[in-house]
């Protein structure tokens, strides 16, 4: 598996990344440290954290993750060295108090989210620094719409790139990215970057997958143009697409009970547990086995082929699953069934934005 280059920076990346968030919540620390071993042992090199893992974000698993990431960097001396470290500074609290003090995020918030995730993580420097949703009012995790009298916005982009500056001068990080931005978003950090010297974005991490291409609408040329590299996340649509949830649906005595889904409602009440996108999930699973292949295996092959996908982001609960996902690798979709992906996307458009 060769690596591919982020954006203008000097981070080489395996294009398949193990996403972590569900460690210390759906996974204890000794299936997480093997799930770490099983990805290095595979030549992953890539992995993808936040300060507010694992997920759901709650005040007694905040920050859980990392220190469990931390805790296997300390019992595996040099494996730090061989991996790309990706973490997230959160973004504003929006009822998470546990998070930090305040509605917003300063500079003096970036640094000291920074500060933390360094110490949990029991290393010097970060990778990969992320943003991990907007600091101003932007519609994301199920939200469609754009309202300009929600603006609530207490730091600038200009002083979000200046506190990044002083972290990259201090060397607690190499470089920077966004997660769930816009295509104005990914605009304005490169322009404010290079107008006042200061880091310039490498990635933007968002959703990306059969019931969710929303990328499509406009983001992926901006991100071409300015060379920013796309990390994808959620290529299984929260399960959607293993169809685990085609007969049972998501809620209800019959619900896999260890499904993220199924057992946190506020999954539900967002993007993923709509009923039009277990709908469409359900189409793309029945084309995906009409054509001789698993759902996971068609879902995964098309987002890890995807011209706009630098590398595809991981959320596993166990090591057989990260093998069966790394085993879609290398799969080709034939231009028949792409054809058939596409006019199913017509029809139903993108139900879990």
């Amino acid at each position: 598996m060769q690596t591919v280059q982020l954006g203008q920076s000097d981070l080489r990346v395996t294009p398949i990344c193990l996403g972590t968030m569900t460690f210390g919540e759906q996974v204890d620390e000794p299936t997480a440290h093997a799930v770490l071993d099983r990805a290095l042992e595979q030549g992953i090199n890539f992995i993808d954290t936040s300060e507010i893992y694992s997920v759901p974000t709650r005040a007694e698993t905040c920050g859980a993750t990392e220190r469990i990431i931390g805790n296997w960097f300390e019992q595996r001396p040099g494996a730090r060295g061989k991996l790309v470290l990706a973490t997230k500074v959160a973004g504003p609290s929006r009822g998470m108090p546990w998070v930090r003090d305040g509605a917003g995020m300063t500079a003096k918030d970036i640094v000291a989210s920074c500060e933390g995730s360094l110490k949990r993580l029991k290393t010097d420097v970060i990778d990969l620094y992320q943003i991990h949703w907007p600091e101003r009012n932007v519609p994301t995790f199920g939200q469609m719409y754009y309202d300009p009298t929600k603006e609530r916005t207490q730091t600038s982009i200009h002083e979000q790139l200046e506190a990044f500056q002083q972290l990259v001068q201090q060397g607690k990080i190499r470089h920077i990215g966004l997660s769930n931005e816009s295509p104005y978003g990914v605009h304005e950090f490169v322009r404010l970057a290079e107008q006042h010297g200061l880091p310039r974005i490498a990635t933007v991490q968002n959703p990306y997958c059969l019931v969710n291409r929303w990328v499509e609408n406009g983001l992926d040329e901006t991100m071409h143009r300015l060379a920013v590299s796309l990390l994808a996340y959620s290529p299984l649509a929260f399960g959607l697409l293993t169809g685990k949830y085609d007969q049972s649906g998501t809620e209800g005595p019959d619900a896999p009970k260890a499904g993220r889904i199924a057992r946190y409602e506020s999954v539900r009440k967002q993007r993923w547990g709509r009923p039009d996108a277990i709908a469409a999930a359900r189409r793309y699973n029945a084309l995906a086995r009409a054509n001789g292949m698993t759902p996971v295996r068609m879902a995964l092959a098309w987002c890890y082929t995807r011209w706009q996908v630098a590398s595809t982001i991981l959320g596993v609960t166990s090591v057989a699953q990260l093998d069966e996902d790394l085993a879609a690798w290398g799969a080709k979709l034939s231009p028949e069934l792409l054809a058939q992906i596409d006019n199913i996307r017509w029809e139903m458009r993108d139900p879990a934005v």
